[in-house]
Order: C-alpha cells, then sequence, then structure tokens
C-alpha cells in the first residue's frame, strides 16, 4: 500500500518544480516581447508578436499549475476499495505485467515515484480515465500498444 500523504507531496512537490519553471519561462518569454531588440524592423518583421503569444501560453501553462497544485491540496483522496473515482490508486496487471494509476482530478501524464513504485497520473478526462472511473476489481480495460492493444485487468483499488 502507498501512503497517499506522501504520494500527495510528491505531486505536490512536482507540480511546484513545474510552476517554478514555466513561471519563469513566461517572464522571460515577456521580457522578449517588450525589448528594444524585437521591435519591428519592417511591416512583414512579427518577433515582438511572436514572443507575446508565446509568453501568454506560457502564462496560461503556468496558471494551469497554479490551479492543478490547489486542486491536489485540498483533493481527498479515496477511500473506497470496491470502486474507482478521483483520488483512486489503481493496479492494473497483465500477465506479469503491473502498472499503477492514480485518477486524479488534474495534471494527467504526470509521471511520480513513490516507495519505490512508479505512478502515472490520469484524468477522468482522458480515454483511459474515462475507462477507470467506476471499475472494479476484476474490471478489464485496453491500453493501446505499439501496433496492438493490450486487456489489463484492475487487480487492487487504494
Amino acid at each position: 500500500m502507498i501512503d497517499k500523504a506522501r504520494l500527495r507531496e510528491a505531486i505536490l512537490a512536482q507540480l511546484a518544480a513545474d510552476l517554478d519553471l514555466q513561471t519563469r519561462a513566461a517572464l522571460l518569454a515577456r521580457d522578449e516581447a517588450i525589448s528594444d531588440e524585437s521591435k519591428a524592423e519592417g511591416k512583414y518583421d512579427t518577433r515582438a508578436q511572436e514572443a507575446a503569444y508565446l509568453a501568454e501560453g506560457q502564462a496560461r501553462q503556468a496558471a494551469e499549475l497554479h490551479d492543478s497544485i490547489a486542486l491536489y491540496r485540498a483533493l481527498e483522496f479515496s477511500t473506497r476499495t470496491d470502486v474507482a473515482e478521483v483520488g483512486s490508486l489503481i493496479r492494473l496487471s497483465a500477465g506479469s505485467s503491473t502498472i499503477d494509476y492514480l485518477l486524479g482530478p488534474r495534471a494527467g501524464g504526470l509521471e511520480i515515484e513513490v516507495d519505490g513504485r512508479q505512478i502515472t497520473v490520469v484524468t477522468p478526462a482522458s480515454p483511459l480515465g474515462r475507462q477507470l472511473l467506476g471499475a472494479a476489481i476484476g474490471a478489464t480495460v485496453t491500453l493501446p500498444g505499439r501496433g496492438r492493444a493490450t486487456r489489463y485487468s484492475v487487480t487492487a483499488i487504494q
């Protein structure tokens, strides 16, 4: 069993590091957009406009990370072990292969390691998340693979 408090701390630490990096990138792009070197030298010179678009996109991503941090701080991890819901840690197995997922409210694709286990965050909006939401132990899900899909069974819900 994974300590969900440690899981939350690992997620928050990764999101905070990502937020710091994204914030610095947004500030650098903003500085580039307003620098004298970015001023248009001709009617087709769009460096400043491109830098402004980049800064806006990076600022938006930083805001999304900030929101994700708030969601994970407030997340009540599921205590149910019979059906998967947001906040559930789910183990899938196929033969000798096992994969651990956290069904989270946001930050899908985030990979973290806790207690020697690699855990990937999936959200209910993703194809896999839709399959996992409401799944019980013994349910099967299909994961795409190289050239063919693999069927996994839900073997644990925490």
